[in-house]
């Protein structure tokens, strides 16, 4: 189960045959995204696993598996703020029970990225996961 924000992006990868083409979309994508505010790039918003720096700010409406997920994200890596702004698609507007049903491997797979991000990428894109499906699970 993936968001309808997630489905866009990835009808637009189907189109674009280039993984060039593919990286500096994604890069599109974190360009579009609205910066996390100073305030909130702290330790406790910062995944660790992550060769960048990457801070994820929740920020859930309401209690419980029937909580609404959604997160403010940033990176100081151009691809890898994209990389955030594709877990937000992905997450975005979920429940947090429907949040810790996402296959986000299977997901992302869709995209290619395992193929294509580095070994260092792909574990702080898994650490990334982590830290959102840890958050949901504290909101159940």
């Amino acid at each position: 189960m993936a968001s309808a924000a997630f489905e866009d992006i990835a009808e637009t990868f189907e189109f674009l045959d280039d993984w060039e083409d593919r990286y500096r979309h994604v890069i599109e994508l974190g360009r579009a995204m609205p910066e996390l505010e100073d305030a909130f790039r702290v330790p406790a918003t910062k995944v660790d696993g992550c060769a960048s720096q990457v801070w994820l700010m929740p920020d859930v409406s309401g209690t419980g598996p029937k909580a609404v997920f959604d997160f403010h994200g940033e990176s100081d890596a151009m691809i890898v703020r994209g990389l955030v702004a594709v877990l937000h698609a992905l997450y975005s507007g979920l429940t947090v029970a429907d949040v810790l049903s996402v296959d986000a491997a299977a997901e992302l797979g869709r995209l290619g990225l395992d193929e294509h991000l580095s070994a260092q990428r792909s574990n702080g894109v898994r650490a990334m996961v982590e830290r959102i499906r840890g958050i949901a699970q504290a909101t159940l």
